[in-house]
């Protein structure tokens, strides 16, 4: 009974009801993509997340990965060694070289380095303190993550982008612009050959979205949200005005 009465009092008001749902309806448009009313356009909103990942051996000119001469033990050794790769990976020399490599912005990419017992968590650098209002940007920022193996010398290399291609790419130019900033190194030192740490890229990153369909969803619920509370404010009003009226009838004397 309750339920009709509160259909039949929304019934009444129909044209406001009508105008709630055309608001919430550009609140649904308006939180998955940008109105411009000069000139008129929607610009799709950058919602979707995409990752990619790959992983790196640090190996040595003679493979400890193929050769069955190579002493394991060595292994200690080049997993220490993968630590530190993976903190030059993380500089901003071989960010930036990176970037270029894959065509996304250097100052939007967020690096988080290996983390390690003695230093568990990550060091923050100038300049990225996070605020409040930043969450409504983490889905148009492009992330680099790089986690060494304990036991193993292999990095994962993660990589966080809006869309799956950038992502890939992100991941493959990391591995790409280390390498080549090794070799760099290694020239100016004049290292031999013999005795330069290898890079072997276990496959090529490939990206996915990781959130489909997170652009109707949030539209949905936007709509439903905006309309609520415009029906529940619309109804507040009314009921106030009518009680309103209600009180500023004068009352009528009692026949004796």
């Amino acid at each position: 009974m309750g339920f009709g009465i509160r259909l039949r009092s929304l019934w009444e008001i129909r044209r406001w009801v009508v105008a709630c749902a055309a608001v919430a309806l550009f609140a649904a448009v308006w939180s998955v993509a940008k109105v411009s009313l000069l000139p008129p356009g929607l610009e799709s909103r950058s919602l979707r997340m995409a990752t990619a990942s790959t992983q790196v051996v640090v190996d040595t000119p003679r493979s400890t990965l193929l050769d069955i001469r190579q002493d394991t033990y060595g292994l200690e050794a080049l997993t220490n060694r993968a630590v530190l790769l993976g903190n030059v990976m993380a500089s901003p020399p071989v960010r930036a070289a990176a970037a270029q490599r894959a065509g996304v912005p250097f100052e939007a990419i967020e690096v988080a380095p290996p983390l390690t017992p003695r230093q568990p968590r990550p060091v923050s650098e100038g300049g990225t303190k996070r605020q409040a209002g930043d969450i409504l940007k983490l889905n148009g920022e492009y992330r680099l993550i790089i986690r060494s193996n304990p036991t193993v010398p292999i990095l994962d290399v993660y990589a966080q982008t809006p869309t799956p291609e950038s992502a890939a790419a992100l991941a493959n130019a990391a591995v790409e612009a280390l390498q080549a900033h090794l070799t760099d190194l290694a020239g100016a030192a004049q290292t031999p050959d013999a005795d330069q740490i290898r890079l072997v890229q276990l496959g090529r990153a490939r990206g996915t979205v990781i959130n489909g369909g997170f652009q109707l969803q949030v539209a949905v619920l936007a709509f439903v949200l905006t309309f609520a509370v415009a029906c529940g404010t619309v109804v507040f009003f009314r009921r106030t005005r009518e009680g309103w009226r209600v009180a500023a009838i004068p009352e009528q004397p009692v026949a004796g």
